[in-house]
């Protein structure tokens, strides 16, 4: 008789189940993440001078190594080339340093020129993305740009602004790589900033980090629109005075790693080492930050 007692408990119990189930205590808890986890992210911006060190020598073992010194999981790069010139010996800088890494890389051109003779590949100068984390999507937007290969063109759209999307575990971010204008007239500077924030918005909704050379320091006027829809990492979280250029002996903040209101900065740097100073005529600009959920 107690194992028939027992039974008839268990199929009680067991009928009465479904019915807390589908009620409307079953929805009062989570039942789904409302979106990916936070993730920490360590990001750069780096131009490389083409692979060249302050002592005017193109050394990409260095290069590499400065890059790696920045322990960063995403590095935007300025001035890559690809099968450009002798200065980089025909070599392409950017898929190279990839391999050397074991990072992911994407290259967006500014120029891409007829190859040096028969059967070469062509020749092509811009920016570029490196990753630890698969890169989703990517595209080269296009800035206005005055060209410093043809000295008659005005100011004209060229690509070489690089978008990758990066699947960092779970999480989709989006980083731009960019190249501002060096000239002293801001003019140019100022038409970049206002088709930079087109391209931004555009993923409004998104993390979204802005690395690059800004040929600007952070005053400058046709900088500050930037500041209205983004952080300036260094600004807000930064050790020391940030100076990037030149290298050697830093005398300006041109270099910056911006992020948009998705992202908490948790801290920003740049490298005061031996190699941070010689491996190029810039030193990187480096920030630890943390996706919203």
């Amino acid at each position: 008789m107690k194992r028939i007692a027992t039974a008839a408990a268990l199929l009680t119990a067991a009928l009465a189940a479904p019915a807390a189930l589908t009620g409307p205590a079953a929805t009062a808890g989570p039942v789904a993440s409302a979106g990916p986890p936070p993730v920490a992210l360590t990001v750069a911006s780096y131009n490389i001078h083409a692979g060249i060190g302050t002592d005017g020598n193109f050394d990409l073992d260095r290069t590499a190594s400065a890059i790696a010194a920045t322990g960063a999981d995403v590095v935007a790069l300025q001035e890559v080339d690809r099968h450009w010139s002798d200065r980089s010996e025909y070599r392409s800088v950017v898929d190279e340093l990839a391999r050397k890494l074991h990072m992911h890389a994407r290259f967006a051109p500014i120029y891409s020129l007829d190859p040096s003779g028969p059967g070469q590949p062509r020749r092509e100068y811009g920016t570029a993305v490196l990753s630890r984390f698969p890169i989703a999507e990517f595209t080269n937007h296009e800035l206005t740009r005055l060209s410093t290969q043809d000295s008659d063109a005005g100011p004209q759209p060229m690509p070489g602004f690089a978008e990758a999307v990066i699947r960092a575990r779970g999480a989709l971010v989006h980083v731009y790589s960019t190249h501002l204008d060096y000239r002293g007239d801001p003019s140019i500077r100022r038409r970049q900033v206002t088709e930079t924030l087109d391209v931004l918005a555009a993923d409004a909704d998104a993390p979204r980090v802005l690395l690059g050379d800004f040929n600007a320091e952070p005053g400058a006027p046709e900088l500050d629109p930037l500041w209205t829809d983004m952080d300036d990492a260094f600004a807000e979280a930064g050790a020391g005075e940030g100076l990037t250029y030149p290298a050697e002996s830093p005398e300006k903040r041109i270099d910056y790693a911006a992020v948009s209101g998705q992202i908490e900065i948790r801290g920003a740097r740049v490298g005061a080492t031996e190699l941070a100073a010689t491996a190029s005529d810039h030193r990187a600009v480096v920030a630890e930050v943390v996706t919203a959920r």
